[in-house]
């Protein structure tokens, strides 16, 4: 199999396996017991803590682990925003039209709640107007909410900028807009400083940089706002209750080390790849657009539509052919319809529903995207009878 929907999940580091292995079997402690095995633990739930932080530019006691990104999200979005309704600070929240679907459902649930809620768009490359967020800001606006990086085109957003703007529109003696970002594709491919992008809250998923899955982290800047989505032991500092998966986070720790080093030299030599996967796609394959801007983004992903073709169709030809893409998010695979994110960028829904996301890793190789190269005319020819059968 050719691998390429690294942003949909990577495979498991070997250092985050072995760091794991222990707690597997003769490390199995509760961090909660007061005897050896749990002080055992707690300790190496410690260590993970701190190696978190050092990652992030972060203190320690403002790493919260959780179960993924999408409990992360949903934390930050509800723990905060309930917080400061409460503390009588207002009840509006911003959030962006490109968000992942687990900030996009959160934040139509805070609006049952009863929040206001403002969606701000982005233009045709996937970026987020400032403009517009600062048009939405109001006296009783408590939060925004922005992704780092875009899981489906890969656009960056301009975080750090964001944040001075919120706090230039923080009124003297008046409350704080809290800032929290969504950076779940951003390991391995940039850097990751909570004090420069200036963030007071921040969501990752470890199986997103080689982690296992069913792990996540938050982070939560000291002081914010907060009150726990998950009620019950006093776990994660009071949190985030529950008994804490000693295993993952110590593989989430591990993994996390190896994929903050050298993200300038990951980053260029993947990003070869995809420039050549790209140039070879718009050479061989008549009727094809890519789709968002191939400056400021990540360099692993590259979103391509096919004219005259649906993507599921696209996806099981290659799949049949050895190859894994995806065609957009692959937490909304199950309910397939064009891409949200691909909607709000105004991408054409004739094209929209074409789109196949093509996303590298760091083991892909050379010979794989030539394959690729090789395979997917054959996987496109067949893509496009089949959808002219369709309409006949």
């Amino acid at each position: 199999m050719i691998y390429l929907d690294h942003a949909a999940t990577s495979p498991l580091r070997p250092v985050a396996r072995e760091a794991m292995a222990p707690f597997l079997d003769v490390r199995f402690g509760n961090p909660s017991g007061l005897y050896a095995i749990g002080r055992d633990a707690q300790e190496a739930l410690d260590e993970a803590r701190a190696a978190v932080a050092a990652c992030l530019g972060a203190r320690p006691s403002e790493i919260i682990f959780t179960s993924g990104a999408t409990e992360s999200i949903n934390t930050a979005l509800f723990g905060i925003s309930y917080a400061l309704r409460r503390a009588g600070a207002g009840n509006h929240v911003i959030t962006s039209a490109i968000e992942h679907h687990a900030g996009i459902h959160a934040a139509a649930f805070l609006e049952e709640l009863g929040f206001e809620v403002t969606v701000v768009g982005c233009d045709a490359s996937g970026r987020v107007s400032l403009a517009e967020i600062d048009r939405a800001i109001r006296p009783g606006t408590i939060l925004v909410n922005v992704m780092l990086a875009n899981n489906e085109v890969g656009t960056i957003q301009p975080i750090p900028e964001l944040a001075a703007l919120l706090r230039e529109r923080t009124a003297p003696g008046g409350h704080r807009i809290v800032l929290h970002t969504d950076a779940v594709q951003a390991p391995a491919w940039l850097p990751i400083d909570v004090e420069a992008l200036g963030v007071d809250a921040l969501s990752l998923s470890a199986h997103k940089f080689g982690g296992p899955k069913g792990t996540g982290i938050l982070y939560l800047r000291r002081a914010t706002p907060f009150h726990p989505l998950l009620l019950g032991g006093g776990q994660e500092m009071h949190k985030r209750a529950g008994t804490e998966n000693v295993a993952g986070i110590a593989g989430t720790a591990a993994a996390l080390q190896v994929a903050a080093a050298g993200t300038a030299e990951r980053s260029a030599r993947v990003l070869e790849l995809r420039n050549r996967l790209r140039d070879g796609i718009l050479a061989a394959i008549p009727d094809v657009q890519v789709n968002g801007c191939q400056v400021n983004c990540l360099p692993n992903i590259l979103n391509v539509a096919f004219g005259g073709l649906e993507s599921d169709a696209l996806v099981a030809a290659l799949d049949e052919r050895g190859v894994a893409v995806s065609s957009g998010s692959a937490c909304s695979s199950s309910t397939w319809e064009p891409s949200h994110v691909l909607m709000a960028m105004g991408v054409p829904i004739r094209r929209a529903v074409g789109s196949i996301r093509f996303s590298l890793g760091e083991t892909t190789t050379p010979a794989e995207i030539d394959a690729v190269l090789k395979l997917l005319p054959g996987a496109v020819e067949a893509a496009r009878r089949q959808f002219a059968r369709a309409r006949t």
